[in-house]
Protein backbone atom coordinates (compact mmCIF):
# COMPACT_ATOMS: atom_id res chain seq x y z
CA UNK A 1 0.00 0.00 0.00
CA UNK A 2 2.40 2.33 1.09
CA UNK A 3 4.92 1.24 -2.08
CA UNK A 4 1.54 2.49 -4.59
CA UNK A 5 0.93 5.39 -2.98
CA UNK A 6 4.29 6.63 -3.63
CA UNK A 7 4.44 5.99 -7.26
CA UNK A 8 1.14 7.43 -7.53
CA UNK A 9 2.29 10.48 -6.24
CA UNK A 10 5.12 10.68 -8.32
CA UNK A 11 2.63 10.07 -11.26
CA UNK A 12 0.39 13.25 -10.71
CA UNK A 13 2.90 15.23 -9.16
CA UNK A 14 2.54 17.95 -11.54
CA UNK A 15 -1.22 17.70 -11.43
CA UNK A 16 -2.44 19.88 -8.33
CA UNK A 17 -5.73 19.18 -8.18
CA UNK A 18 -4.93 15.33 -7.92
CA UNK A 19 -1.63 16.04 -5.95
CA UNK A 20 -3.73 17.61 -3.04
CA UNK A 21 -5.73 14.10 -3.03
CA UNK A 22 -3.03 12.27 -2.89
CA UNK A 23 -1.16 14.32 -0.10
CA UNK A 24 -4.96 13.85 1.45
CA UNK A 25 -4.86 10.18 1.26
CA UNK A 26 -0.94 9.17 2.07
CA UNK A 27 -1.46 11.14 5.54
CA UNK A 28 -4.67 8.95 6.26
CA UNK A 29 -3.09 6.05 5.48
CA UNK A 30 0.46 7.13 7.22
CA UNK A 31 -1.78 7.60 10.51
CA UNK A 32 -4.12 4.33 10.21
CA UNK A 33 -0.57 2.67 10.05
CA UNK A 34 1.19 4.71 13.11
CA UNK A 35 -1.93 3.84 15.23
CA UNK A 36 -1.53 -0.16 13.92
CA UNK A 37 1.93 0.38 15.49
CA UNK A 38 0.77 1.55 18.50
CA UNK A 39 -1.65 -1.08 19.06
CA UNK A 40 0.45 -3.31 18.67
CA UNK A 41 3.08 -2.05 20.51
CA UNK A 42 1.12 -1.68 23.43
CA UNK A 43 -0.55 -5.24 23.37
CA UNK A 44 3.00 -6.71 23.47
CA UNK A 45 3.90 -4.66 26.39
CA UNK A 46 1.33 -6.31 27.94
CA UNK A 47 1.72 -9.86 27.51
CA UNK A 48 4.92 -9.57 28.77
CA UNK A 49 2.99 -7.82 31.68
CA UNK A 50 1.27 -10.88 31.72
CA UNK A 51 3.94 -13.06 32.05
CA UNK A 52 6.06 -11.52 34.80
CA UNK A 53 2.25 -12.12 36.49
CA UNK A 54 2.29 -15.13 35.98
CA UNK A 55 6.19 -15.96 37.23
CA UNK A 56 4.87 -13.75 40.35
CA UNK A 57 1.79 -15.99 41.02
CA UNK A 58 3.48 -19.05 40.67
CA UNK A 59 6.91 -18.51 42.64
CA UNK A 60 5.13 -17.40 46.07
CA UNK A 61 5.04 -19.53 48.84
CA UNK A 62 5.79 -20.05 52.57
CA UNK A 63 8.64 -21.25 54.15
CA UNK A 64 7.41 -24.55 54.23
CA UNK A 65 6.29 -24.66 50.66
CA UNK A 66 3.00 -25.97 51.48
CA UNK A 67 0.79 -22.89 50.13
CA UNK A 68 0.10 -21.70 46.54
CA UNK A 69 -0.13 -17.87 46.66
CA UNK A 70 -2.87 -18.54 43.65
CA UNK A 71 -4.85 -21.60 44.17
CA UNK A 72 -7.13 -23.45 41.79
CA UNK A 73 -10.02 -22.45 44.05
CA UNK A 74 -9.60 -18.60 43.63
CA UNK A 75 -8.91 -18.86 40.31
CA UNK A 76 -12.46 -21.10 40.14
CA UNK A 77 -14.22 -18.30 42.10
CA UNK A 78 -12.87 -15.57 39.34
CA UNK A 79 -15.76 -17.62 37.22
CA UNK A 80 -18.56 -17.12 39.95
CA UNK A 81 -18.79 -13.25 39.39
CA UNK A 82 -17.47 -10.50 38.85
CA UNK A 83 -18.00 -9.29 42.30
CA UNK A 84 -15.61 -12.12 43.35
CA UNK A 85 -13.32 -11.61 40.67
CA UNK A 86 -12.26 -7.70 42.03
CA UNK A 87 -12.48 -8.85 45.49
CA UNK A 88 -9.33 -10.64 45.19
CA UNK A 89 -6.06 -8.99 44.79
CA UNK A 90 -4.32 -11.23 41.63
CA UNK A 91 -8.16 -11.35 40.33
CA UNK A 92 -8.29 -7.95 39.93
CA UNK A 93 -4.48 -7.39 38.64
CA UNK A 94 -4.92 -9.94 35.80
CA UNK A 95 -8.74 -8.32 34.99
CA UNK A 96 -6.96 -4.65 34.80
CA UNK A 97 -4.37 -6.40 32.67
CA UNK A 98 -6.80 -8.09 30.42
CA UNK A 99 -9.03 -4.84 29.89
CA UNK A 100 -5.76 -2.96 29.21
CA UNK A 101 -5.23 -5.48 26.45
CA UNK A 102 -8.73 -4.59 25.12
CA UNK A 103 -7.75 -1.10 25.36
CA UNK A 104 -10.38 -0.33 27.50
CA UNK A 105 -9.01 -0.16 31.10
CA UNK A 106 -10.67 3.20 31.12
CA UNK A 107 -13.67 1.39 32.84
CA UNK A 108 -11.54 -0.55 35.58
CA UNK A 109 -9.40 3.06 36.31
CA UNK A 110 -12.84 4.64 36.82
CA UNK A 111 -14.53 2.23 38.86
CA UNK A 112 -11.87 1.96 41.12
CA UNK A 113 -11.46 5.51 41.49
CA UNK A 114 -14.95 5.67 42.45
CA UNK A 115 -14.39 3.07 45.25
CA UNK A 116 -11.74 5.21 46.74
CA UNK A 117 -13.43 8.29 46.05
CA UNK A 118 -16.93 6.55 48.74
CA UNK A 119 -13.71 6.39 51.44
CA UNK A 120 -12.82 10.27 51.59
CA UNK A 121 -13.70 11.79 54.91
CA UNK A 122 -12.87 15.25 54.67
CA UNK A 123 -15.07 17.92 52.94
CA UNK A 124 -12.38 20.10 50.96
CA UNK A 125 -10.70 16.37 49.46
CA UNK A 126 -14.01 15.15 48.49
CA UNK A 127 -14.68 18.15 46.17
CA UNK A 128 -10.95 18.40 44.97
CA UNK A 129 -11.23 14.41 44.09
CA UNK A 130 -14.86 14.81 42.75
CA UNK A 131 -13.40 17.37 39.91
CA UNK A 132 -10.27 15.06 39.27
CA UNK A 133 -12.59 12.33 38.75
CA UNK A 134 -14.63 14.61 36.50
CA UNK A 135 -11.33 16.17 34.15
CA UNK A 136 -10.02 12.07 34.23
CA UNK A 137 -12.79 10.37 33.10
CA UNK A 138 -16.13 11.95 32.84
CA UNK A 139 -15.89 15.68 30.99
CA UNK A 140 -16.67 15.29 26.62
CA UNK A 141 -12.29 14.43 25.39
CA UNK A 142 -11.27 13.92 29.05
CA UNK A 143 -8.04 11.91 29.02
CA UNK A 144 -9.31 8.60 30.04
CA UNK A 145 -13.36 9.39 29.17
CA UNK A 146 -16.17 6.26 29.80
CA UNK A 147 -18.91 5.57 27.77
CA UNK A 148 -21.99 7.15 29.74
CA UNK A 149 -25.46 8.99 28.67
CA UNK A 150 -25.73 12.18 28.40
CA UNK A 151 -28.57 12.11 31.37
CA UNK A 152 -25.88 10.25 33.96
CA UNK A 153 -22.83 13.05 32.96
CA UNK A 154 -25.52 15.66 33.05
CA UNK A 155 -26.22 14.69 36.77
CA UNK A 156 -22.59 14.48 37.96
CA UNK A 157 -21.86 18.05 36.79
CA UNK A 158 -24.96 18.80 38.85
CA UNK A 159 -23.58 17.27 41.45
CA UNK A 160 -20.36 19.08 41.66
CA UNK A 161 -21.34 21.93 42.72
CA UNK A 162 -22.17 20.41 45.89
CA UNK A 163 -20.06 16.76 45.94
CA UNK A 164 -21.04 13.76 48.14
CA UNK A 165 -20.17 10.57 48.70
CA UNK A 166 -22.74 9.39 46.21
CA UNK A 167 -21.80 11.74 43.61
CA UNK A 168 -20.55 9.18 41.02
CA UNK A 169 -22.88 5.97 42.51
CA UNK A 170 -24.98 6.11 39.16
CA UNK A 171 -22.24 6.41 36.89
CA UNK A 172 -19.72 3.56 38.75
CA UNK A 173 -22.66 1.16 38.12
CA UNK A 174 -23.26 1.72 34.78
CA UNK A 175 -19.35 0.98 34.30
CA UNK A 176 -19.67 -1.97 36.54
CA UNK A 177 -22.82 -3.48 34.73
CA UNK A 178 -21.01 -2.64 31.46
CA UNK A 179 -17.65 -4.75 32.42
CA UNK A 180 -20.08 -7.86 33.43
CA UNK A 181 -21.94 -7.93 31.04
CA UNK A 182 -19.29 -7.14 28.55
CA UNK A 183 -15.54 -7.47 29.28
CA UNK A 184 -15.86 -9.81 32.11
CA UNK A 185 -17.56 -12.73 30.45
CA UNK A 186 -14.56 -12.22 27.35
CA UNK A 187 -12.17 -12.45 30.09
CA UNK A 188 -13.29 -15.98 31.55
CA UNK A 189 -13.24 -17.27 27.87
CA UNK A 190 -9.50 -15.43 27.32
CA UNK A 191 -5.88 -17.02 27.23
CA UNK A 192 -5.00 -14.68 30.26
CA UNK A 193 -7.59 -16.61 32.55
CA UNK A 194 -6.87 -20.03 31.25
CA UNK A 195 -3.18 -19.07 31.62
CA UNK A 196 -3.82 -18.24 34.99
CA UNK A 197 -5.88 -21.49 35.62
CA UNK A 198 -3.14 -23.58 34.44
CA UNK A 199 -0.33 -22.32 36.63
CA UNK A 200 -2.14 -22.19 39.82
CA UNK A 201 -3.12 -26.24 38.97
CA UNK A 202 0.05 -26.84 38.20
CA UNK A 203 1.53 -25.02 41.53
CA UNK A 204 -0.68 -26.70 43.67
CA UNK A 205 -0.26 -29.82 42.10
CA UNK A 206 3.69 -29.77 42.40
CA UNK A 207 3.04 -28.98 46.42
CA UNK A 208 0.70 -32.13 46.58
CA UNK A 209 3.35 -34.16 45.46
Amino acid sequence: MGRALEMLSVLYRNQPHISTKMDKVCKACNNHSELSNDRKNKKKTWKSRLRYFLQLSSSGSSSKGTHCRLTVDEVNEWAQSLEKLLAHKYGKAAFRIFLKSEFCEENMEFWLACEDFRKIKSPAKLTSRANCIYEEFIKSKAPKEINLDFYTKDAIIQNLQMPTLSCFVAAQKKIYNLMENSSYPRFIDSEIYKDLHAVALGKCNHLRT
